[in-house]
């Protein structure tokens, strides 16, 4: 922002993206828009996704054409209010593109990835981004997912809090040991996380089975927890799309694992092939298949989840908010959750089981409002 000018860039979604396209423009120039608005569609080789507006304002410059390919980090539009002139607006585009410096490739700048032991010598590998100081959020992603599931959400939040994204046991670069296997087991490794990684209390955010264990430690070690946000939860019924869980483990080729993805997104077409691949490339890891089998016999036994807390949520004495989308077909979207006493549920139009991913601007508002708010 820069005298009332604001930089529309093209995104940074995940450690490996280094360019974009934008493949439409959702806004036309002089149109108002508000901070969650849809204001692009942006296509990348992993994922084509809507580029959400981080703050309000009106559109004054579209920078670059749609089917450009270009740099992370390049000058998309410009947003100001009325006040601002147009010999105001060129000079701010002129200056910007003169000092922009691509950034460096990860390969250039060395691996981003820690890793911690727990104590009982498991591996986690985690992510941390953002300063220290202030308000620590651990992420925690669903069932078959990584740390890379927050590619739309961690860059973004992690300008305002230090944001540490984690690998549960049995995904992505943490130990493929998933104990017992069940939701108590993975929320006793994130809280071994935890403690490995020396944080006292953390604002735990988690989607889906990650969602099931931030309940879980909310519930039996709120002193951990300042407070708590379930996207899309496990945890509160014991349905579950099982047609999605065994099609996830079985899928040997990109057909069949489509057809599992597609079940997580309203809109089915974000399943990339580059998706499907590194999916199935994570599924030929030693290991990983046992893994995810275990989490499916254990959390989900007889095609039902194990671990219910639905009945609990009034017991809670932390924070917590819930995000559904309205159009999930992984697990049931509860009516009547709002009537929970200290609950704050926020249902998602347009959004299947991934809100995070499907709307990000809108995630990424709730959960800094409201870990602002519970940080007091």
């Amino acid at each position: 922002m820069s005298d009332g000018i604001h930089a529309i860039v093209m995104p940074k979604w995940g450690l490996a993206m280094t360019e974009g396209m934008v493949a439409e423009w959702t806004i036309e120039p002089g149109a108002a828009f508000s901070r969650g608005d849809e204001i692009a569609d942006i296509e990348t080789a992993k994922i084509t996704n809507a580029l959400e507006a981080s703050t309000s304002g009106i559109m004054r410059r579209l920078v670059v054409e749609p089917d450009e390919m270009v740099p992370v980090g390049t000058l998309l539009a410009v947003a100001a209010d009325e006040t601002v002139s147009d010999d105001a607006i060129d000079a701010f585009v002129s200056d910007f593109q003169a000092n922009f410096v691509v950034e460096e490739t990860e390969e250039d700048s060395g691996p981003a990835f820690e890793h911690v032991t727990l104590s009982d010598g498991r591996n986690i590998r985690f992510l941390r981004q953002g300063a220290g100081g202030g308000p620590t959020l651990v992420m925690v992603h669903g069932f078959g997912g990584d740390l890379n599931s927050w590619m739309f959400n961690q860059p973004v939040l992690s300008e305002q809090f230090e944001v540490i994204a984690l690998d549960l046991p049995g995904h992505g670069g943490s130990s493929k040991d998933v104990g017992g296997g069940d939701v108590a087991a993975m929320s006793q490794a994130v809280l071994d996380f935890l403690d490995a990684a020396d944080i006292a209390s953390a604002h735990i955010v988690g989607h889906s089975l990650g969602g099931a264990c931030a309940l879980h430690l909310a519930l039996t070690k709120p002193e951990r927890v300042a407070s708590a946000t379930l996207i899309c939860p496990a945890g509160l019924a014991p349905e579950i799309n099982m047609t999605f869980i065994n099609g996830f483990i079985e899928a040997r080729r990109p057909r069949q694992l489509r057809a599992a993805l597609e079940l997580l997104f309203h809109e089915p077409g974000l399943v990339s092939r580059e998706m499907i691949d590194d999916v199935l490339k994570f599924k030929r890891i030693d290991g990983v298949p046992e893994a995810l089998k275990a989490i499916a016999e254990a959390a989900f036994a007889g095609g039902r989840q194990s671990h219910v807390m639905v009945e609990k949520l009034s017991e809670l004495e932390v924070p917590i908010q819930i995000i559904l989308g309205a159009s999930d077909q992984i697990v049931p979207v509860l009516e009547a959750l709002e009537t929970r006493a200290g609950v704050t549920v926020h249902r998602l139009e347009g959004s299947g089981h991934t809100a995070h991913m499907e709307a990000p601007g809108k995630v990424n508002a709730l959960i800094a409002d409201f870990v602002v708010a519970a940080s007091g």
